[in-house]
């Protein structure tokens, strides 16, 4: 299988600073295995990025084609990273950050480790649907039939986390979804998703990669762009 991909991020227009991270941070095509990670990180000015960076900075430590790794085990030695900059520099505790990684095997098996909430979803035959699960109070209280989708998008507590990593031990989720050509996958920041629906996001997410990236950049920003946003695209073909 042959994957392309583009990645984009952006601060917004009310933060004056990025938090999200996003790896790979170019362009690019290749047969596979390839890493795409999304990660947005919380705990005030600079701790936020701190958390990110690093996150991020210990999953691509390890090689995509080293398959005895697992997506969960990825995610969670990023976990422990954090922990251990909170252990070295206490000024830190407190700092957090979601993590969404898509590892897409050369067979076309895409391998997901998630925590938190940004998302990951499936664009394919013109529709569109979520592959991760958010981890938010709201998300919660829907699963439990105590809140309607509807009411869920408005809701005040929307946006409180119930797993993150770097504050302790976490439970990650793990998806593993068959792929097929023609198949295009988007992995973003809640930046994206809190501005601008899913319905909307699936209407703009039809050009090529590079542009249906910096196409939802835009839309966040033009919405409010209350958040930092980022948006990873990877398109598969045989």
């Amino acid at each position: 299988m042959r994957y392309v991909w583009a990645t984009g991020t952006h601060q917004g227009r009310v933060r004056d600073h990025n938090e999200d991270a996003v790896y790979p941070a170019t362009s690019g095509a290749g047969e596979g295995p390839i890493l795409i990670v999304v990660a947005d990180g919380m705990g005030g000015h600079v701790a936020g990025e701190i958390a990110s960076g690093l996150a991020i900075d210990r999953v691509v430590e390890t090689s995509p084609e080293d398959g005895d790794v697992s997506p969960r085990e990825r995610v969670n030695s990023a976990n422990d990273r954090l922990l251990m900059a909170v252990r070295e520099n206490p000024a830190l505790l407190g700092m957090g950050t979601t993590m969404t990684l898509g590892l897409f095997d050369a067979d076309g098996v895409l391998h997901i480790g998630h925590v938190g909430d940004s998302r990951a979803y499936l664009l394919r035959d013109g529709g569109m649907r979520q592959l991760t699960r958010d981890h938010t109070v709201v998300a919660e209280l829907v699963a439990l039939g105590h809140l309607s989708p509807e009411a869920a998008e408005h809701h005040p507590q929307r946006h409180l986390l119930t797993r993150t990593l770097g504050l302790g031990p976490v439970e990650i989720d793990q998806y593993e979804y068959q792929l097929e050509p023609g198949d295009r996958v988007l992995i973003c920041s809640d930046g994206l998703t809190v501005m601008v629906d899913d319905d909307d996001i699936e209407a703009m997410a039809g050009g090529d990669v590079e542009g249906t990236v910096w196409t939802l950049i835009e839309a966040a920003n033009a919405a409010g762009g209350v958040d930092n946003t980022t948006v990873a695209v990877v398109d598969l073909s045989a």
